[in-house]
């Protein structure tokens, strides 16, 4: 089966899903629960899209399927930063109440976070990328130990939001941060599209690169802060997700078979959209509520992990 076939299949599916959570058991609220559907599907699409293009992008930089980009610490730069808000200020301080100010604090954090890293990298000679990778390991840990320290210390009354912030939700999110994270999730998918072309040469090597004319340490720092942008951009939007991008990626490297970064690309986004959408209509309608659809794609993320991480080491 031609990939363009496979796309479009994986679209007749994503959009039976995306109408079948939509208009089911409406039963005709439509003023009141369509809307509020519809800001959900928005924001999930959104954020499918951002973790499946940074995870591929990151992945083909870094010539290792089991990374993603939370290795390099932005998931625990965000429950630190929320832990401290909630822990110094309170729970009732704006940057908690406004979810816009919260918003633009959490992804300007993160991508800073992220620029001084890759100046690090790139500052005076070229260090491996797996240096940057390592350094993002160290302090993403230091993050997770001091929000591990504040959260013991906190008031239990005011834990209770921190734990909100530690899982992934779609339930209360903002219909005017939608509408901005789309928008940056635009931008950052036109600029990255004219490097598409570029990066099927990085999947290469290096050497292969530089020798096909390349400008390799220029294409590799614009797509790593393309990678922490949308990063940056879901997990302020909706909060973090481990494993879900592993998920995706590595599925549309089996299901396409092909180099070329537009099809890999856009099968892991539509991936994504028939994941979450279909995960969030399991979780409301069969479980009703009663687990969270983070909880879900971490589970069967973390098992999908260690299968990966066998087959490597058969491979070997």
């Amino acid at each position: 089966m031609r990939n363009s076939t496979k796309l479009i299949i994986l679209s007749v599916i994503a959009a039976i899903f995306c109408i079948l959570y939509l208009f089911q058991g409406l039963n005709g609220s439509f003023d009141y629960a369509l809307p509020r559907r519809g800001i959900k599907v928005m924001a999930m699409a959104i954020t499918g899209v951002a973790i499946a293009y940074s995870t591929v992008i990151f992945q083909t930089i870094t010539h290792n399927r089991i990374l993603t980009p939370s290795i390099m610490g932005l998931d625990s730069l965000y429950l630190l930063l929320q832990t401290a808000i909630i822990f110094f200020l309170g729970s009732g301080h704006v940057i908690i109440v406004n979810k816009q100010v919260n918003f633009i604090i959490s992804v300007s954090a993160m991508v800073v976070f992220a620029l001084i890293l890759y100046r690090f990298l790139f500052k005076g000679g070229k260090r491996p990328i797996y240096f940057l990778l390592l350094v993002g390991i160290i302090v993403g840990t230091f993050f997770g130990s001091i929000s591990t320290f504040l959260q013991v210390l906190i008031d239990p009354n005011e834990f209770m939001l921190v734990q909100d912030r530690m899982f992934a939700s779609f339930n209360n999110v903002s219909g005017e941060l939608v509408w901005w994270a789309f928008a940056i999730v635009i931008i950052s998918l036109v600029i990255g599209w004219r490097n598409f072309n570029q990066l099927d040469v990085l999947s290469l090597g290096r050497d292969t690169a530089l020798n096909l004319g390349v400008s390799y340490d220029k294409v590799v720092k614009t797509m790593l802060i393309l990678s922490s942008v949308l990063i940056a951009v879901s997990t302020a939007l909706v909060g973090p997700i481990t494993f879900f991008g592993l998920i995706v990626a590595n599925l549309s490297y089996q299901f396409f078979k092909t180099y070329r970064h537009s099809i890999l690309i856009a099968g892991a986004s539509i991936m994504s959209i028939i994941a979450l959408v279909g995960g969030q209509w399991v979780v409301e309608r069969i479980f009703t509520f009663s687990t969270t659809l983070s909880v879900i794609i971490n589970f069967i993320g973390g098992i999908y992990f260690i299968y990966l991480l066998l087959k490597e080491s058969r491979s070997t």
